[in-house]
């Protein structure tokens, strides 16, 4: 019979693997690395989810990382932007097509006339003569395909032709209108031939087990990998959780004990951590779950007490004051607000370093 964890104890395993029992002084590759990539729908949100996890992080060392081309912005999981290593997606965006094809199915009738057999190959030819934005690129393409609806052609090519964003050096290293580039071109190789979904797997239960097979279809977009467990259980060690269901780890990674302490922490927007898993208790309670997703489908940010989400936060900034509002799903005990405020203040002071106030106010519930 298999071991059964506890919701706390998969928390806590799961905190061990996401660089949140401490901050680590990792560099910061090896650390997106070991996440196996950050959501990045937005450019700003990995910045403030490395200061959370790696010691001693800077702007910087960021802007470094993806200028020199060892980290790339790219689509991937869930068929969404994500920060992840060059290696990484050479080694994994094959593996990520079905989802990428799966995609395709939000176009509905927006994809009359859309033949792929022509639409990609005419992309990579308007990029083999170097970066655009994706609004130059529809534009180019309608040109081209003149009856086939222009926000399907720039959607097709986001998710059939493997590209990366070009860098610049705004602030959180990408303007709001990115140019993309041929991923072939910006790294000097093209993405693996073979699908590595098993070696895929292992990588996602390194960041974020231990998990069901239900958990990793949701991390990553793919349907129907009962297979790839199957093929991997024999080197896998198999838990269930309270409620009996099958979850799968690799067999050296860390699971401290439940009652290891689990420091304040403030993730940002579209955190993986709150996205990766079918069954998200080890992280947020089923009962504050629909607080997390705005109306137009934002992940808001959240903050960690004692290991769990316990309400969402918003930054603000006017006059000099970095103002840090904290909005919990319940009342806070003062030991919490204490040390919330401790690392909001540290937070409020590395998003918005020319100011001259931090403040950090909790709201009531």
């Amino acid at each position: 019979m298999a071991d059964t964890l506890s919701v706390r104890a998969l928390n806590r395993a799961t905190l061990a693997r996401q660089l949140l029992l401490s901050r680590e002084p990792v560099p910061i590759t090896d650390a997106v690395a070991r996440l196996c990539g950050m959501q990045a729908q937005e450019p700003k949100p990995p910045f403030l989810g490395l200061w959370t996890r790696v010691a001693g992080f800077q702007v910087s060392d960021l802007h470094s990382a993806v200028h020199d081309r060892s980290l790339v912005r790219a689509t991937m999981m869930r068929a969404t932007l994500h920060l992840v290593t060059a290696d990484d997606y050479t080694a994994f965006r094959t593996a990520m097509q079905p989802t990428l094809d799966g995609a395709m199915r939000v176009l509905g009738d927006r994809a009359k006339g859309l033949d792929l057999s022509r639409v990609v190959p005419a992309a990579r030819a308007l990029l083999e003569d170097g970066p655009r934005t994706f609004n130059a690129v529809r534009a180019l393409l309608q040109e081209e395909f003149p009856d086939v609806n222009d926000r399907a052609l720039g959607y097709a090519v986001r998710m059939c032709l493997p590209l990366v964003m070009v860098p610049t050096e705004d602030r959180w290293a990408f303007p709001r209108t990115s140019e993309f580039t041929l991923a072939d071109t910006w790294l000097g190789t093209s993405p693996a031939s073979v699908p590595a979904t098993d070696e895929l797997m292992l990588r996602y239960l390194a960041a974020y087990g231990p998990a069901s097979v239900a958990d990793a279809q949701t991390w990553s977009g793919l349907p129907a990998l009962s297979e790839v467990f199957e093929r991997l259980r024999p080197a896998l060690r198999v838990f269930a959780d309270d409620k009996g269901r099958e979850l799968f780890d690799l067999p050296d990674a860390p699971r401290p004990d439940e009652d290891v302490p689990a420091p304040a922490r403030f993730l940002p927007e579209f955190d993986g951590l709150v996205l990766a898993h079918a069954d998200r208790r080890r992280i947020i309670a089923d009962r504050d779950r629909p607080s997390l997703t705005t109306k137009n489908l934002r992940v808001r940010a959240v903050f960690l007490w004692d290991g769990f989400a316990r309400g969402i936060w918003e930054q603000d900034y006017k006059r000099k004051v970095a103002t840090l509002t904290l909005r919990p799903f319940e009342p806070l005990p003062p030991t919490a607000v204490k040390a919330l405020t401790a690392e909001g203040e540290a937070l409020a002071r590395f998003t918005e370093p020319g100011a001259k106030e931090t403040v950090v106010a909790v709201t009531d519930v």
